[in-house]
């Protein structure tokens, strides 16, 4: 299985186990409502646009309020299939380069919303796997820094990316799972340490990392 198959079938195991109503991370939502996101996400292109372009917004969260009513355990059904045969996200590649950051983070935001959570052991290609993902991310997700930012591994693989050129520069170290949770916005429940100039620390903290 990809990684992005493990994390969904994990995530559809944990939504059952939890139930409608509980906490997650993303603001404003329950288990119900990111269970309908990620329905909606793989099965109506019509309201996919509205997650990026605030003029489609509106048309976005009708559809997915409408998702949100239906019987739970066929909301995280939905999420368990994944997209139909004639889904975009059904073509040969998409899955494996649109669902593995969406599944480990919001598998993530519901874990990490759980009283008691721990982190979870990966393995070795697996974090590799989402390192180059946050590689990927890193220029968008730190473009309007206004501070040099470097993220570092912290496991055994010791590499490091410049996320945003600049001085002076701080360093954003942890191991590829929190660095990732961190790039999409989720800094307060990612497990890093950041270090660098009090000129750099605050420019960074002051940044919105929302693409």
């Amino acid at each position: 299985m990809s990684i992005a198959s493990r994390e969904r079938a994990a995530l559809a195991d944990l939504l059952v186990e939890l139930g409608p109503d509980a906490p997650t991370l993303c603001e404003g939502w329950d288990t119900r409502d990111l269970a309908a996101h990620l329905a909606v996400r793989e099965r109506r292109p019509d309201a996919t646009p509205g997650v990026a372009v605030p003029a489609l917004a509106g048309w976005t969260e009708r559809v997915q309020a409408g998702y949100a009513e239906r019987p739970y355990d066929e909301l995280v059904e939905l999420v368990r299939t994944g997209p139909g045969r004639l889904s975009a996200f059904a073509l040969p590649g998409m899955d494996k380069f649109f669902n593995t950051t969406e599944y480990v983070v919001h598998h993530e935001d519901v874990r990490r919303a759980q009283a008691g959570w721990v982190r979870r052991e990966l393995p070795h290609a697996v974090q590799d796997a989402l390192w180059r993902a946050v590689r990927t991310r890193a220029p968008l997700a730190f473009r309007s820094t206004g501070t040099g930012v470097v993220l570092r591994r912290s496991d055994a693989a010791r590499s490091s990316v410049v996320a945003a050129k600049g001085e002076p520069v701080a360093t954003v170290s942890g191991e590829p799972l929190e660095l990732l949770l961190y790039t999409f916005g989720r800094r307060e429940h990612a497990v890093v340490e950041v270090s660098g100039p009090p000129a750099a620390r605050a420019a960074l903290a002051a940044t919105s990392l929302d693409v």
